[in-house]
């Protein structure tokens, strides 16, 4: 694995664990009871968006590197899949 891919890969990894995180203890202005005249009561009131995204990098560390393992160990491979059988055809 090149170091770009690597780099890329993290990037996707951080961003899919991001999105995950954002919804979790959101606290909304329906919630807390106080609605901003011209906003929806589902807009946030308390998001702690800073925690998150350091939490975020934790985790996805973690899962980038786990990931980067079985990549690099050849224990799951682009030919695992290949289920049309393709790859090995050598442009025929």
């Amino acid at each position: 694995m090149a170091i770009t891919s690597a780099i890329v890969l993290y990037i996707v990894i951080w961003t899919l664990v991001f999105f995950v995180a954002i919804p979790i203890r959101l606290k909304t202005q329906g919630d807390v009871g106080g609605v901003v005249p011209g906003t929806h009561a589902s807009a946030p009131e308390v998001h702690n968006l800073k925690k998150k995204a350091w939490i975020t990098t934790g985790v996805a560390a973690v899962l980038w590197a786990i990931t980067t393992w079985i990549i690099l160990s050849g224990w799951i491979t682009l030919e695992d899949f290949d289920v049309m059988h393709v790859l090995g055809r050598n442009g025929n």
